[in-house]
């Protein structure tokens, strides 16, 4: 399947079913993503994370070691030793046999403990260094939820141990697709935590549900629908509530709505004029602003993170390529030259990298444009690949692609070198949209 501007254009949206599992190495867990690292870096990170210490006689729910755990492994980036290969399992550092950890090459390990208290747990881990026998992080905390914990503590170590921030509690927007018990289709929008747990339901509807899109804080999900008189608009919901308001519903094209990072308005593509073109939305009061007009096609526009321009694709130039507007002058660049096709931009937080779907010999992959240094490079090899979306830390993309006859969401980092397949258990998933940072659940 071709991008979003092939998409627009021809009037054709394909989606299949889907359901996300997970698992952590060969392990069975109940999450919904198979995580599947298929290459990383060189040289990765041996880290031990050891069973927390639980002094009470309450059985928790979660395994905070575990969720660490398989959180650093999906990076691509560490080696977590398994339980069954824990020399002991100490709590504290004081407890440590440093040179146990070093006769297994152990290069980090955390040690830890859980106090269940009313409404929450309290919290401590240590993060050693094994070959000096330091300790470099030490935390205490409080949270409601342990998997809020355990993300909070796998975002801190990856800190630590990386230099860039972590984006473990974060969350993703998909689609899936199943049937109905009268076998008519059922798209539903899910929103899960980055790891593909706790998955729920925003909307289901029988009619194609399109581009999610998150709001600056993360509160609110603008989409496309056609579940009213079977013709696309586009709305905006409050994600705690379920409250739902159509913004859109002009004759022809609705579509590809992409909020400012103030929150106040969106840009999304409307054809009621003609010609597929891209407009700004005032959230508030409803104005519409048309920024491009021209005889070709103009589509899925995103603003910049610093709010005074936006990229968007168009054919104005014979083929799909991604171009710059600023929204001061109305002055306009191409951005993109490489081959003939160029669509569907993704622009990471600190507005140096462009994501994009890019044709190369016949096939579509996932391209990274360096925009401060110029550079680009193809970071995929897998087929008919679409719709990125970049970790708000700017590590990893998101993507849908269909890899060995599957359709499936993959990984990859900006730089090519770490990939994940995330085939689903059942059927497939497609449009993935990665949330921004999240408030912390965890003091």
């Amino acid at each position: 399947m071709k991008s979003q501007y092939i998409n627009l254009r021809e009037v054709v949206f394909i989606f299949l079913v889907g359901v996300l599992a997970a698992s952590f190495a060969s392990a069975k867990t109940n999450g919904e993503l198979v995580i599947e690292i298929t290459s990383g870096v060189d040289v990765k990170t041996r880290i031990g994370i050891v069973p927390f210490q639980n002094n009470s006689t309450e059985i928790l729910p979660e395994q905070i070691d575990q969720i660490v755990s398989f959180d650093l492994y999906r990076s691509g980036l560490f080696v977590p030793l398994s339980a069954d290969k824990m020399i002991n399992r100490p709590g504290r550092r004081e407890d440590v046999v440093f040179s146990e950890w070093q006769s297994i090459n152990l290069d980090y390990l955390v040690v830890g403990k859980i106090v269940p208290m009313i409404g929450g747990y309290q919290f401590e881990f240590d993060l050693l260094n094994v070959l000096n026998k330091q300790s470099i992080l030490l935390t205490r905390g409080q949270g409601g939820n342990l998997r809020d914990i355990a993300h909070y503590i796998s975002d801190q170590i990856y800190e630590k141990l990386i230099g860039v921030r972590g984006a473990f509690s974060t969350q993703i927007l998909y689609v899936t697709l199943e049937r109905d018990i009268a076998n008519r289709p059922l798209y539903r929008l899910r929103r899960a935590d980055s790891d593909g747990y706790r998955a729920t339901t925003l909307f289901e509807s029988n009619e194609p549900i399109l581009s999610p899109a998150w709001s600056p804080s993360a509160t609110k999900v603008a989409y496309v629908s056609y579940h009213q008189k079977d013709k696309p608009a586009i709305y905006l919901q409050d994600i705690a509530s379920g409250k739902q308001i159509r913004l859109t519903q002009f004759a022809g094209l609705n579509g590809a709505p992409d909020w400012s990072p103030d929150g106040r308005s969106m840009v999304l593509t409307l054809s009621k004029d003609g010609n597929p073109e891209i407009y700004k939305l005032d959230i508030t009061t409803g104005q519409l602003q048309r920024l491009t007009n021209q005889s070709g096609i103009d589509t899925e526009a995103r603003w910049m993170p610093d709010g005074k321009s936006i990229i968007f694709t168009s054919d104005r130039g014979g083929n799909p390529q991604i171009y710059q507007l600023s929204m001061i002058d109305n002055s306009l660049k191409r951005l993109t030259f490489q081959g003939d096709y160029n669509a569907r931009g993704a622009v990471s937080a600190d507005g140096r990298y462009l994501a994009m779907v890019h044709r190369n010999r016949g096939s579509f992959h996932i391209a990274v444009q360096d925009l401060w240094y110029n550079t680009f490079k193809v970071v995929t090899k897998t087929n008919l690949d679409e719709s990125p979306s970049i970790a708000p830390n700017g590590g990893m993309l998101i993507y849908s692609t269909r890899d060995q006859g599957q359709e499936m969401l993959q990984l990859v980092s900006l730089d090519g070198q770490v990939k994940v397949r995330l085939p689903a258990r059942i059927g497939t998933v497609r449009e993935p949209a990665w949330s921004p940072f999240l408030r912390k659940n965890v003091q």
